[in-house]
């Protein structure tokens, strides 16, 4: 007998009430921790940025992350989800940056010692925000080991990785384009350039040939003239031909450029002349490359034009341009102006216009690293899932570009090279080190360089850099190579290839041996989400919560346009007229489970999130009847039992369940692991099986009742196990109070172990009577709603052609009875006419509700034909509001939406009465 419980289980889920007590049990009792037995198994995470906060990409993707560690950690691997943060240099930076503003200081007047100590200070106090909201989302990362890119043992790294490099001449310092933002005065990467499509015009120049006459040049950058290096044509253009070779004059100066030939120029776009200008554009530096030409550099850092003895020297490139423009029409050489839509580069964080600048940065020589790199991925060393992916990360690294690895910042890891009064550059760890190997004495002054590290360049070294290297650690040897990097397509090349080539490059091995790619977290209209579209949602309110006007002040704050404001706010009251309830963390999980197909866009439902914390109800509300009806019992631990037809079917389709959610699992197929313990624990345990179980229970002998609670709690508890890895709160919860009962131990499920399929124990015999049962069971249910027979009412039922299940329902005749709420079960003998019934099929069986009594025909039928006109009169109406353009194109997409939903919704249900009222009408003996 099981020992009597503390206290009864809550009557109702309250997610709030056990969440946050459950996770600081589990992180005070160390459980995260690795075990040190079993092998390694190792998930480093994707380090968010300490600027951050979660948004619903980063749930998303540690939902399977956690997933992933739970559930090789119940499989007895020694398990290790290292987490950390990423310090974000450009992002941190601004942020602090605003922040003296406000106080009215500025990062310049402080200096760079005291700005760094403000921005130290800033992440001691903000710096954890989303590490806290990790663990809200109940993610099991071993925090005793947490990192950050700006730790001294990472920075160790850093140097040395960079030290390395340059001995060995795969880095270098040079002058080359790159993308360049004139507010923040630094390099970015691509990955911080936004490019979406802007109004603009095209401008029509001429540009003078010295024989007479003119080329026409169109241009959406007019002030770059003051730059271009030559007018390109295509080589086979017979419009041109003749020119190539020869000069014309470049507008509003004493210069000539030359017209050369190149294939990059389209004949068919403008009049097929194109000026290059090689110093403030990617593809004319190619172009200029290929044809020697040079490089003049017309702006400084700020985007200002920078030729002295200009007459535009000093302006703003906006300034520049509309002087140039009047100054091209007072000239006669402006032709003509076209409204143009075009991609405009523009910084992510400071939102100014990009410009490509020539400068001298600090470069990684990737050819030479991509190759082993693409190697492990074609021999297999490292898969990628979905595996198409792979012919993206081919196709980046065969055409891959020197790296630009500095940046013009404060705030990272600062290049370990140092520079002496001459200009000589030397780079070593440290300066001592300098001034060791290139036997410089204390009077020779150093100055170290500027310029700090793009954050992609410690984020790079991050699976072995996190695990202690340069040194040869414990814990390098148990967890590197890791198993498994869940991230975004769209930082593949950013990050995922130059972790693979480092790795490699560093440690002889690769980083992962699987990249489980995902798609992005979209809106319910599969729109992406953004601030600027006030379709942003924090999971941490779908967790706890939100009130409307607290959510439309979040969706509303900083925006410059009260217009967009207001557009924001009208939406956000038409999708969420109530706020956003609290969901829990589990019933948010099992969504983001649910949705995570292979490598596809997700969109994201919020009647989805509601669906699951349906789930979670049903889930604790089994639990309650389980504990109710076998704590303080006989749960068969000991003595002799028997197992009946529905326990041996519910245990055969367990095993079946552990092998499905088994193999989705190792396929990464989480949406299909969540269909299967949905379909498992609601269809089949809750819906069926409790059920069944109560009719055992009531009147079975000591050896049956023994057998279904044993099977009850039993059959709980493995699904418990098997759901934990994605719902961890409710199934820790429950599983305490439901383990005792069937003889299993432990501190938490978490240590339990992860349940697999037991062949023997799939009973095929049970799975066929029981199919037979639920049929007969559900076509009587089905009949007595269709007829709408009250549920009081016991109704006779007939079976025909049921003379093999003859015995079995016998047997089990008054379950069925119970269940189905049958008087009596007759079978149809042979050559019998069987009385006016209503009639369904349960496999080959037919199954007759005789009407007698029961029903009046005529009168069901006039109903049926009322309720039908009705549903015609709403149909009609909708759709004649849809049919009207005014609503279709004036009216909210909402709106429009939800009308159209009503309307598929009325002709459903006209369908399925039309149907009944056909049934109905031809009912016969």
């Amino acid at each position: 007998m099981t020992e009597p419980s503390q206290h009864a289980l809550a009557k109702s889920y309250e997610p709030g009430e056990i969440e946050k007590t459950v996770y600081a049990q589990w992180e005070a009792s160390g459980a995260f921790a690795p075990s040190g037995h079993g092998p390694g198994y190792c998930i480093v995470i994707p380090p968010p940025n300490v600027t951050g906060s979660l948004h619903m990409g980063h749930a998303f993707q540690d939902t399977i992350m956690d997933a992933l560690t739970r559930y090789h950690r119940m499989r007895g691997d020694d398990t290790l989800w290292q987490p950390g943060t990423d310090h974000a240099g450009i992002a941190t930076q601004m942020v602090v940056e605003r922040q003296l503003e406000a106080a009215g200081e500025s990062r310049v007047a402080l200096g760079r010692k005291r700005f760094l100590e403000a921005v130290w200070d800033w992440k001691a106090r903000s710096g954890g925000r989303i590490s806290e909201q990790l663990r809200r989302m109940g993610a099991s990362v071993d925090w005793s080991r947490e990192r950050f890119t700006l730790d001294e043992g990472l920075s160790r790294a850093v140097r040395e990785v960079f030290v390395r490099l340059y001995d060995e001449g795969l880095i270098y310092r040079g002058q080359r384009l790159v993308n360049w933002d004139p507010r923040l005065e630094t390099a970015v990467s691509d990955l911080e350039v936004t490019a979406e499509e802007e109004d603009g015009y095209l401008w029509h120049i001429r540009y003078p040939l010295p024989q007479g006459g003119h080329l026409v040049v169109a241009t959406t950058r007019p002030e770059t003239l003051l730059g271009d290096e030559a007018v390109a044509v295509h080589p086979n253009d017979p419009r041109y031909r003749h020119l190539v070779g020869q000069t014309v004059r470049l507008p509003l100066t004493t210069r000539e450029i030359p017209i050369i030939a190149d294939d990059y120029v389209d004949p068919a776009f403008g009049s097929g002349c194109v000026k290059i200008t090689p110093a403030h554009d990617f593809n004319d530096y190619e172009v200029g490359q290929r044809h020697a030409l040079a490089l003049t550099n017309i702006l400084d850092k700020t985007a200002h034009i920078q030729l002295p003895g200009s007459p535009y020297h000093g302006l703003s490139r906006e300034e520049a341009r509309r002087r140039i423009v009047a100054d091209l029409e007072t000239a006669g050489l402006l032709e003509r102006v076209e409204p143009h839509k075009l991609k405009v580069p523009r910084g992510e964080r400071s939102h100014v216009v990009i410009e490509p600048w020539l400068t001298d940065q600090w470069y990684v020589r990737t050819a030479d690293l991509a190759q082993p790199a693409l190697a492990a991925v074609e021999d297999g060393r490292i898969r990628f899932v979905p595996e198409n992916w792979d012919k993206t990360y081919y196709e980046w690294m065969r055409n891959i570009k020197d790296w630009c690895i500095s940046r013009q910042i404060w705030w990272g890891h600062r290049i370990p090279a140092w520079y002496d009064d001459a200009g000589r550059v030397y780079v070593a760890r440290t300066e001592d080190e300098v001034r060791t190997r290139h036997g410089l004495s204390a009077d020779i002054i150093l100055t170290q360089d500027p310029d700090v590290l793009d954050t992609w360049f410690s984020s790079a070294l991050w699976p072995f850099s996190t695990l202690g290297w340069p040194d040869q650690t414990e814990a390098m040897a148990r967890f590197y190579p890791t198993q498994v990097l869940v991230t975004g397509f769209d930082i593949i090349f950013f990050w995922v290839a130059r972790m693979i080539m480092m790795g490699l490059k560093f440690t002889g091995d690769v980083p992962f041996r699987e990249v489980y790619v995902h798609g992005l977290v979209l809106d319910a209209k599969g729109q992406k989400m953004s601030k600027s579209r006030g379709n942003v949602i924090d999971p941490i309110d779908l967790i706890d919560g939100i009130s409307l006007p607290d959510l439309i002040a979040k969706r509303t704050s900083g925006l410059m346009q009260p217009a967009k404001a207001e557009e924001i706010r009208r939406a956000t009251e038409r999708e969420y007229p109530e706020g956003i309830p609290s969901y829990g963390t589990d019933a948010l999980r099992m969504t983001f489970a649910s949705l995570a197909t292979q490598g596809r866009n997700i969109n994201f439902d919020l009647a989805r999130v509601d669906g699951y914390r349906n789930f979670c109800n049903k889930l604790w509300n089994a639990a309650r009847f389980v504990l109710l009806n076998t704590e303080n019992a006989d749960c068969g631990n000991e003595g002799d039992y028997t197992l009946d037809t529905g326990d041996r079917w519910i245990i055969s389709r367990l095993q079946e369940t552990e092998r499905a959610v088994e193999e989705a699992f190792a396929g990464y197929r989480f949406d299909l692991a969540t269909q299967a313990l949905y379909s498992f624990i609601w269809d089949e345990y809750c819906s069926w099986y409790l059920e069944w179980s109560k009719t055992v229970l009531a009147w079975a002998d000591a050896p049956a009742a023994r057998g279904t609670r044993r099977t009850l709690v039993r059959v709980l508890e493995t699904a418990l196990r098997l759901l934990h890895p994605l719902m961890p709160f409710i199934t820790e919860t429950l599983w305490k109070r439901v383990a005792p009962l069937c003889g299993r131990g432990g501190a938490t499920i978490m240590r339990a172990p992860y349940p697999h399929c037991d062949q023997s124990r799939i009973d095929a015999r049970a799975t066929a009577d029981m199919q037979a049962l639920m049929g007969i069971i559900g076509t009587v249910r089905a009949i007595r709603g269709e007829m709408n027979i009250a549920p009081s009412t016991r109704v006779p039922v007939i079976l025909d052609g049921a003379e093999d299940l003859a015995e079995l329902v016998r047997t089990h005749e008054r379950t069925i009875m119970t269940l189905a709420r049958i008087a009596e079960i007759t079978h149809l003998a042979a050559g019998t006419q069987a009385p006016e019934s209503a009639v369904g099929l349960a496999g080959a069986v037919r199954v007759l509700v005789p009407l007698a009594g029961l029903i009046d025909k005529g009168a069901e039928l006039r109903r049926l034909a009322k309720e039908i006109e009705k549903i015609g009169r709403e149909i009609e109406r909708a759709r004649a509001k849809l049919g009207r353009a005014d609503f279709v194109e004036r009216a909210p997409s909402a709106v429009v939406e939800e009308e159209r939903r009503r309307l598929a919704d009325f002709e459903d249900r006209l369908q399925k009465l039309s149907a009944q009222e056909m049934r109905m009408a031809r009912l016969s003996g």
